[in-house]
């Protein structure tokens, strides 16, 4: 009587207890799930998406991954392909139960190996490998991965990065991206192939490739000479075409997708080969605040215009600000304190507790959050007085981060230009203030979620969009119209302002029809010419335009991996997809 209703297991036909026999042959009793309250964890999205499949397995070695795929695809099952599951468009989880084949889930975490190659300027990840793991990796040879805060923190995989052309807070990097990959692919004549294309000599077979990089048997002399790219070398001249009329950046960017780079899951996926890139010895944080939104448009047009080109320029509005003050507060002292290496843990340990707590009935709903809400005011004002001020002061909020050889020029510049107008001002921030600065944005990501855990009574969700503007697009800023407005509880703006991506997170109130206002909402944006989603994948929760489309179609012709993306077609060989078109 204590417990919530568990979900029925449904039992399992002939055909499917022999897959599920081959595959627990193949990883072990321990690395097989098929209890559907178990599974309950893998099949959830993080934020959207749930549905059935009848096993989750975990391989430990590629080698296994590569038997589990050669049975699933001899069962003619369908297989997701998941690591972290730290996804927010439900594009790593099943959606929904109308598919047309039984689904077999692949978790692939505990393959987490990372190697350093070429004197640690490029690296070559496995399946499960985090940001993490590999940012603490690098750091003894002072070089970096492609995201350092953010997703990194909440223990997101590198491979998810590059699956789903991943953006990030560093304006000079631009998008996850690789030419490079060891990946199996479905061809159209119903053959499973390895495929690899990461540059090292490797061996002929599966069974030779697959165990000879796991267990990192090759050298310098392996690795072969190549003109293909591990990451976007001409962003820094893409971001500074500041009069451009298309995007900086976006998820379904065509010079963007290959194999690999943009596939969600439509290719399986062993690993891939990345640059690093070098730390910035010294850097200055610049704070700024104004009342007049041209002042950040005009900052922005003027640096890229130069090439002056920061390490970071993060937007943050001041109801976003207020907002992560309260309701972030715990993300912040709780990196503050410990730093980012125990976020992904924390994480974790979140959502098995809130998982678990689901199914006792007495329970409160978000139990979690409220017991960390509660405990985050127990601590004083955590937030730097100057900052505070321009909070109480200002509308907009830029975050300027740039390296050494920049300080001066961007100094004079801010000095030039806020003597002409009295709208804004900015101040040098000190080392402390300049991390608490970035936390702070950091917190504003994760401040709608929690206030919708606190205020679920009155909250009915989040419509939380991630949107490209055009590079040439002054009114950056958006005006709902009235009858939308009206719907929002709270709105909250934050985004890389240099790479003209922002974040748009609504918090509705109760009793509005979500995806009916999600299509309102992107209307606005087509008409604005602005691209969406600009740094997580379509997932289950926007359509893939026909060039994304047809890109998922080439590598996956038969339509076995992760079906549905993007609101595409369930069904094998992309039937009836005539009717996704109209």
């Amino acid at each position: 009587m204590f417990f919530k209703n568990k979900r029925p297991s449904l039992p399992l036909s002939l055909t499917q207890q022999q897959l599920v026999s081959s595959l627990t042959n193949i990883v072990g009793a321990r690395n097989i799930i098929t209890s559907p309250n178990k599974m309950g964890l893998f099949c959830n999205g993080f934020r959207y998406g749930s549905g059935r499949a009848i096993a989750v397995v975990q391989p430990d070695t590629l080698l296994k991954q590569w038997y589990i795929l050669q049975a699933c695809v001899n069962a003619n099952t369908i297989v997701i392909m998941q690591a972290a599951n730290t996804g927010l468009t439900g594009g790593s989880t099943p959606d929904g139960n109308d598919y047309d084949r039984d689904i077999v889930l692949i978790n692939t975490m505990k393959m987490k190996n990372i190697y350093l190659i070429n004197n640690a300027e490029q690296v070559v990840c496995l399946p499960g490998a985090t940001l993490n793991e590999l940012e603490k990796k690098l750091k003894p040879y002072a070089r970096e991965p492609h995201s350092v805060i953010g997703s990194s923190c909440i223990g997101a995989s590198v491979l998810g990065g590059i699956c789903n052309n991943s953006g990030g807070a560093l304006v000079q990097r631009g998008p996850a991206y690789t030419e490079m990959s060891l990946f199996a692919q479905y061809t159209t004549e119903g053959k499973l192939e390895l495929v690899n294309h990461l540059g090292i000599d490797l061996g002929n077979t599966p069974e030779e490739i697959l165990t000879r990089l796991e267990n990192g048997q090759f050298n310098a002399s392996h690795i072969q000479k190549t003109d293909k790219y591990c990451s976007d070398h001409h962003y820094k001249e893409v971001v500074c075409q500041v009069n451009a009329p298309t995007p900086a950046r976006y998820n379904a960017n065509p010079t963007h997708l290959h194999e690999a780079s943009g596939c969600a899951g439509k290719l399986a996926i062993f690993a891939v080969r990345l640059d690093s890139f070098a730390q910035e010895k010294e850097t200055k944080v610049f704070y700024i605040g104004t009342n007049n939104p041209d002042d950040l448009t005009q900052i922005r047009y003027d640096l890229l215009s130069q090439h002056i080109i920061p390490v970071s320029g993060e937007y943050i509005h001041k109801d976003a600000y207020d907002i992560a003050a309260v309701y972030g507060k715990d993300t912040f002292l709780f990196i503050n304190f410990f730093g980012t290496d125990y976020i992904p843990l924390l994480f974790k340990l979140k959502n098995r507790f809130d998982y678990f707590s689901k199914k006792f009935k007495f329970l409160p709903e978000h139990l979690s959050d409220k017991i960390l809400q509660f405990a985050s005011t127990l601590f004083p004002q955590h937030l730097p007085q100057r900052m505070n001020h321009y909070a109480n002061t200002y509308q907009h909020h830029l975050l300027l981060k740039v390296g050494k050889a920049d300080i001066d020029q961007v100094s004079s510049y801010l000095k030039k230009f806020f003597q002409k107008r009295s709208s804004g001002q900015y101040f040098e921030c000190n080392t402390d203030e300049g991390r608490k600065a970035f936390l702070q944005r950091f917190a504003v990501a994760g401040a709608a979620v929690r206030y919708r855990a606190i205020h679920h009574k009155t909250v009915e969700n989040i419509l939380a969009l991630d949107i490209a503007l055009r590079r040439n697009d002054k009114e950056w800023l958006e005006t709902l119209p009235s009858e939308i407005e009206s719907k929002c509880m709270h709105k909250l703006y934050y985004g890389h302002f240099f790479c003209h991506v922002f974040h748009q997170d609504y918090v509705i109130h109760k009793g509005n029809d979500i995806f009916a206002l999600e299509e309102e909402m992107l209307k606005i944006l087509n008409d604005r010419g602005a691209e969406y989603p600009a740094e997580h994948n379509v997932g289950h929760l926007y359509h893939a335009k026909e060039t994304l489309r047809k890109f998922y179609q080439t590598l996956d012709p038969c339509n076995i991996f992760n079906p549905g993306i993007g609101k595409t077609s369930k069904l094998k060989y992309w039937e009836n997809m005539n009717k996704f078109d109209k």
